[in-house]
């Protein structure tokens, strides 16, 4: 019995502790140790990738796939802005040839019905007073109309004038605003001066001497006030400019320009009113307005630009402030 109860325990003992197992398959536990592991090294990677990414955008928002085409719309950009300008320069280089060849060949072709067997020499030497007595015959059928075309004339060639004065090449003039001069001029020059001087003559229908200085007087006051000023507004009015932009203009030009025209008109008056017929004074007139609407259409327009040239700089400054790049690029980083 002593012997069974020391064995015993010692048998039950072994029986009852488990034998040692070895197992091929690796535990949960060492597997997600160096999953985790992993992870964190790519995640620290793409992090440290998308630091390096630069973000240049005024809008905050990436722009990269734009980069490259940027080049491309600038060489498309500068050579849609030369066709323009090769378009504009061949329209207007036809207008200019266009109203050359008819103003030359009416001229010129005044003595077609009987020229026949003409020498050269002949038809220039009497087309000059063919083409003055046609001009006489069209101012008594219709003196009113006569003038306005004349004044409609002059007034497009002096701005044309103006702007070549200005710097402009021959054929890059400004049709519309030429074409806005040579309407003021065929509406509102030629018909108003045709009344203008009748109305001179019965202010003052004296004979002597003194009543040429009070004529050149009268004009270079009372109407060159009221031409300049109606001349300004019309312009203004073309241009669709406000009422107070026009005011401004007005002005700020009405005592400058007055005095400006009596450099040269008190001169050019004296034969208008001394020598010059009545009927004939607007066409000597007109002579001498290429140079003054040389003068002002230079001015208004320099006026015109100066404003506008001041409206983007206003604009911009009460514009809202564009967000730099540096800030932009911080909150793209923050947000990824």
């Amino acid at each position: 019995m002593a012997t069974l109860n020391s064995i015993t325990p010692h048998k039950f003992l072994s029986l009852s502790s488990p034998k040692p197992t070895i197992s091929l398959r690796p535990s949960l536990t060492q597997i997600f140790p160096r999953n985790k592991q992993k992870q964190r090294v790519i995640i620290g990677f793409v992090a440290k990738e998308l630091d390096v990414i630069p973000v240049q955008s005024s809008d905050c928002t990436d722009q990269q796939d734009g980069v490259g085409f940027s080049s491309a719309s600038s060489l498309s950009g500068g050579e849609e802005e030369d066709f323009e300008k090769f378009i504009d320069r061949a329209i207007n280089a036809t207008i200019v040839l266009a109203a050359g060849t008819f103003a030359i060949s009416k001229m010129l072709t005044i003595d077609h019905d009987y020229w026949h067997g003409w020498t050269l020499f002949e038809i220039l030497r009497y087309a000059p007073q063919h083409n003055w007595s046609a001009y006489e015959a069209a101012l008594k059928a219709n003196p009113v109309l006569a003038k306005m075309v004349i004044s409609g004339v002059v007034y497009s060639l002096g701005d044309w004038i103006a702007q070549c004065y200005e710097g402009k090449p021959l054929f890059e003039f400004d049709r519309a605003r030429m074409f806005r001069s040579g309407l003021v001029g065929f509406t509102l020059h030629g018909s108003l001066s045709h009344y203008y001087y009748q109305l001179c003559e019965e202010l003052f229908p004296f004979q002597d001497w003194w009543v040429v200085p009070v004529k050149v007087a009268f004009d270079q006051t009372a109407w060159s006030a009221v031409w300049n000023s109606i001349y300004f507004t019309v312009l203004g009015f073309l241009r669709f400019e406000s009422p107070v932009s026009i005011f401004n203009e007005w002005k700020a030009t009405f005592f400058p320009m007055l005095t400006a025209g009596w450099k040269l008109w008190p001169f050019a008056h004296l034969i208008t009113y001394g020598v010059i017929p009545v009927e004939q004074r607007l066409l000597w007139v007109d002579c001498v307005e290429l140079i003054w609407v040389t003068i002002l259409s230079t001015y208004s327009n320099e006026k015109s630009e100066a404003r506008l040239s001041n409206t983007p700089e206003e604009a911009n400054s009460s514009s809202p402030s564009i967000v730099p790049p540096e800030v932009c690029r911080v909150t793209n980083l923050r947000s990824i």
